[in-house]
């Protein structure tokens, strides 16, 4: 058993790729750690540890890890560099062929780190410790903060979906959730601690309490109970688990904000076939116009996939021509990206990269003229902004309840407070210049 005071001088350096669901773990790991006496190493600072946790949802996210774990190896040659995540789940071999890489932790032990660390200790520093299975069937709780005012969390993992294109199944398992009391219990921790607003994260969070026979609306009517925490957002739900419940409960609840993610991938419907996802175009639209019947300020999030196999200038043009007359906010634009071991390579219709590149573009465009239009609509009017930490010698800055990005002079009795903002003009990136109006938390 290691005496955890010979790491009461020990610093970690952590680095996140990828979703929100990642950025909560790896500030949970930050948290173990920290329990064992290892601080996070201060900016410039030269760490003992160096834990990279990794995304691998497409060809680039792969790319992105690889040029990272080499970056840190060569600053920081004599740190144990523990890599996990998605990547090292999928590629945990290949991983270990990398110089300088100590230990490779899969998603079944990526929270059991303090672990690792003291065996790695205990025996001295041997051969590299390699952990990814196919069997992942735990479930790690999550609810971190961060660097940031927002925490995060974690409610589900995994996914039943498979579809085509996709590989996180296997890299995150089968669907799996915590239970209503775990997380309700967690929540009122993070309204102990001040914290004033929580993302709620997961795979595919619709699908929660499959494992519990739970429902996720039942949920998020406790969570809505809890004294203290004025805001809830709801990272991404898949459209066929978004219900008409669902949608009405947030246009009368207390704190879940007018803010919706819904992954759309595209808007034609033999892609989508193609796709394997679980809906068509037709039941996409009912739900986007039937948050904005019952909503109409929200903000809606929409992800797309350009150039996947079988999406010709046909089915571009139908996809295109979908989200253009959607009421919806903003596009988030991925170009198709060939993963191994999916059912997507077995399909005809390659798209080439020129014509990726080219369509990517067309969406991004569209993307930005619905995120000007929907920011425009507000400028005038007045919107409740918790405010978050600035960097030093920057203003503050937050966002509204249906998220518009508001900057206002530096004031540091107003972080993590939430105020009426006048909006007064709208910069390019289509962020917000604002003018308080109220007190903290007196409105």
């Amino acid at each position: 058993m290691i005496d955890n005071s010979i790491f009461n001088n020990y610093t970690a350096q952590f680095h996140t790729l990828g979703c929100k669901l990642n950025f909560a773990e790896t500030s949970t790991i930050g948290k173990i750690l920290a329990q064992k006496g290892i601080r996070r190493a201060h900016l410039g600072e030269t760490p003992h540890i160096c834990v990279v946790n990794t995304c691998s949802v497409t060809e680039e996210a792969d790319k992105k890890c690889r040029q990272l774990i080499r970056r840190l190896v060569k600053k920081y040659p004599d740190a144990l560099m523990i890599v996990t995540g998605c990547y090292a789940q999928l590629k945990g071999n290949d991983i270990a062929q990398m110089d300088g890489v100590d230990i490779v932790l899969g998603s079944e032990q990526k929270l059991d780190v303090a672990q690792y660390i003291d065996k790695w200790i205990e025996d001295h520093k041997p051969t590299i410790e390699i952990t990814p299975t196919k069997d992942i069937r735990r479930f790690s709780p999550s609810c971190s903060r961060g660097d940031r005012t927002r925490y995060f969390l974690k409610v589900q993992d995994g996914c039943d979906y498979y579809c085509s294109y996709c590989t996180i199944p296997k890299a995150r398992g089968r669907s799996r959730s915590g239970t209503i009391e775990s997380l309700v219990a967690q929540a009122k921790e993070v309204a102990n601690e001040g914290g004033r607003e929580i993302v709620i994260t997961g795979v595919n969070i619709g699908d929660f309490g499959k494992n519990t026979g739970e429902r996720i609306i039942d949920l998020f009517r406790q969570l809505d109970s809890i004294e203290g925490i004025n805001r809830y957002r709801i990272s991404s739900l898949e459209p066929d688990l978004l219900t008409d419940e669902i949608i009405d409960f947030v246009a009368h609840s207390r704190a879940f904000m007018p803010h919706f993610h819904i992954p759309l991938q595209s808007g034609s419907d033999s892609i989508l076939k193609l796709m394997r996802r679980h809906y068509n175009s037709a039941l996409f639209a009912d739900k986007v116009h039937k948050i904005k019947e019952l909503i109409p300020d929200a903000f809606i999030g929409v992800d797309l996939i350009v150039g996947a196999r079988g999406e010709n200038d046909e089915q571009f043009a139908i996809s295109r021509d979908f989200v253009s007359g959607l009421p919806i906010s903003r596009l988030h634009v991925f170009p198709y990206s060939e993963r191994p071991g999916t059912l997507a390579l077995t399909l005809d219709g390659v798209v080439d990269q020129r014509t990726k590149s080219v369509r990517a573009g067309i969406m991004i465009n569209i993307s930005e003229d619905k995120l000007k239009t929907f920011t425009k609509q507000f400028i005038g009017t007045v919107r409740p902004v918790l405010f978050e930490q600035p960097q030093k010698g920057q203003p503050m800055h937050g966002f509204t309840d249906n998220y518009i990005k508001v900057y206002a002079p530096y004031q540091p009795e107003y972080i993590n407070k939430i105020a009426l903002v006048k909006l007064i003009e709208m910069n390019n990136d289509c962020s917000v210049n604002c003018e308080v109006i109220s007190e903290p938390d007196k409105y």
